[in-house]
This record gives C-alpha cells, sequence and structure tokens, in this order.
C-alpha cells in the first residue's frame, strides 16, 4: 500500500541550496523545504535521479540497507513523476573526494593524517560489510561517493544507482550499464564479472584515492581503452607516497587476483582494527610520556 500513496512532497517543496555533486546516475544538492521538515529534518541531501528506469531498484535497495551510521540514509523520495526525487539524511561537508581535495594543506601537515585515514576507511568498510551482509553489491564503490558529515569518524557510503540486490536479480541486471571504469576489477573486462570481490577491489582504488587526495586513479591514462588493457594485462596504481606500510598491505590485497584471494570485508575489517588499535596504545604511550617529562 505505501508505493502507491500520493507523494508526500513535490520538487516545488524543496529548496536547493547548493550543489554537492553532479554524476552519471544523479546530481545531489544540499537541501531544506521550502516550508516544514521532511521528517523532523531540516536540512538533507537530495538526490536527483538522472536515471529514472533505475530509481525503483535504487529505493528498495536503500530500505534494505536502513539504520546504518556509515550509510547515507533514505529519508523520503517521490517516483511517481519525473524529474524523480530521493531525500537523504543531510552531510555537512559534501563527498570525501571534495573534502580531501579542498583540506589537502592542512590534512598533508597533520603528523596523524595516517591514523585519520585509516578510521575513515575502516568506517567505509564497516558500510561495506553490513551490504554484503544484505547480499547487496554496490558497483560503484569510489571516493566521490563517499559522504562526510565529520571527519574522519562519520563518513557515509552513497550513491546506489548502479548496486544490485542479489537475492532478486533479473537478467536485466545484469546487463552492462555505463560503469566507472577506473574502479573496475580485471575479472568485469575479461568475464563480464562483477560480485562482492569486485567492491572490494574498488575499496583498495578508494584506500588508494584517499592517500592521494582525490586524484583520479590511473591518472597517466586519458582513454577508456588505455585503462581497460592497462586493468587487463595486471597493472596497477603506483604506491602513494606516504602512505603507511599496512594500509599498502591492504589495498594491494584488494587487487590480488584471481578475485578468490581477495580479503572478504570482514577480514578487511580486523586488519584495520588492529592497525587502529596498535596506534591507540601509540598515542596512549606517548601521551603518558610527555606527561612524566
Amino acid at each position: 500500500a505505501e508505493e502507491t500513496m500520493d507523494p508526500r512532497f513535490m520538487k516545488s517543496d524543496l529548496n536547493l541550496l547548493q550543489l554537492i555533486k553532479a554524476g552519471k546516475e544523479g546530481v545531489f544538492y544540499q537541501a531544506r523545504m521550502s516550508r516544514g521538515t521532511c521528517k523532523g529534518h531540516n536540512m538533507f541531501t537530495c538526490k536527483i535521479s538522472v536515471r529514472p528506469k533505475h530509481v525503483d531498484v535504487e529505493v528498495s535497495i536503500m530500505r534494505k540497507l536502513m539504520h546504518h551510521k556509515n550509510i547515507l540514509q533514505l529519508l523520503d523520495w517521490n517516483t511517481t513523476e519525473e524529474p524523480y526525487i530521493l531525500i537523504l539524511e543531510y552531510v555537512s561537508y559534501g563527498t570525501l573526494r571534495t573534502f580531501l581535495q579542498t583540506n589537502r594543506a592542512n590534512l598533508s601537515a597533520d603528523a596523524e593524517l595516517q591514523s585519520l585515514l585509516t578510521i575513515a576507511s575502516y568506517h567505509i568498510a564497516l558500510a561495506m560489510q553490513h551490504l554484503r551482509s544484505k547480499m547487496i553489491v554496490h558497483c560503484d564503490l569510489a571516493l566521490r561517493n563517499i559522504m562526510v558529515n565529520r571527519f574522519p569518524w562519520e563518513v557515509k557510503v552513497a550513491e546506489f544507482g548502479l548496486a544490485r540486490d542479489l537475492t532478486s536479480l533479473t537478467i536485466e541486471d545484469l546487463r552492462p550499464q555505463r560503469v566507472p571504469l577506473r574502479w573496475y576489477p580485471p575479472e568485469y573486462f575479461k568475464n563480464n564479472y562483477y560480485s562482492f570481490k569486485g567492491d572490494v577491489w574498488a575499496f583498495g582504488i578508494v584506500l588508494w584515492e584517499m592517500q592521494m587526495f582525490g586524484t583520479l586513479p590511473y591518472p597517466d591514462l586519458e582513454t577508456s581503452e588505455a585503462v581497460v588493457y592497462h586493468i587487463c594485462i595486471g597493472h596497477k596504481n603506483t604506491n602513494p607516497e606516504g602512505c603507511r606500510p599496512e594500509i599498502l598491505h591492504i589495498m594491494r590485497d584488494c587487487w590480488q587476483e584471481p578475485y578468490t584471494l581477495r580479503p572478504s570485508f570482514t577480514d578487511i575489517i580486523q586488519m584495520l582494527e588492529d592497525v587502529m588499535e596498535n596506534d591507540a596504545v601509540r598515542n596512549s604511550w606517548i601521551n603518558s610520556f610527555q606527561y612524566f617529562t
């Protein structure tokens, strides 16, 4: 019954304040209602979809993923008329990619940068493990699709426009769409195969992007053909300068071939927890040392 209800808001009710990002799947704005609130939220993120055919799938996937602190939450939607609109929870800093690009100077100078990036990575991994537990493949995990409310503790995976629910697959869902080539694994180009281990590969690319402050992966390659060829013959992104060895190790693990060798998100969470634990021990040791000197 809920699906056939009249829309709870119209486009004319929305006050679009600031563009967060424009992508192939849709346009994200910071927004609010011109009067009243959306379920008690004064401010929110609004996605205007450019691919109406997929929006109902997107809504059903987001509803299935509800209530996870590291996934951008769906508050409301209007899919009865174009343009289709999703209302999502508010984030104060837009995408993680823009955040890192904008704050590069300050962050580069921060002695704790590697610890901060590790914490952010951990929260992204938690979101991805939640997707895995619900049998959902993201298919578009990239730095531009992670939102920041408070860095590095509140980062949220967003953009489910390409996501697939493996419990309700139809043949049509498997047809290749326009895909973000630079984030896709070799098995996709060789065998048209993408599953959870594809998301793991993309997570490795996200770790690389974070270390590089939002640089485009494979920065030296200009054409799609060059990127696909490069990935298929087994070339990888070069090691980011200054990256801590533990993160480099996880990154490389995410790019293992065949894909069966890649860790699961549960494994990745365990590895990141170990790194964070060591950081905590080191910091408390440094603090107590300062206390005595």
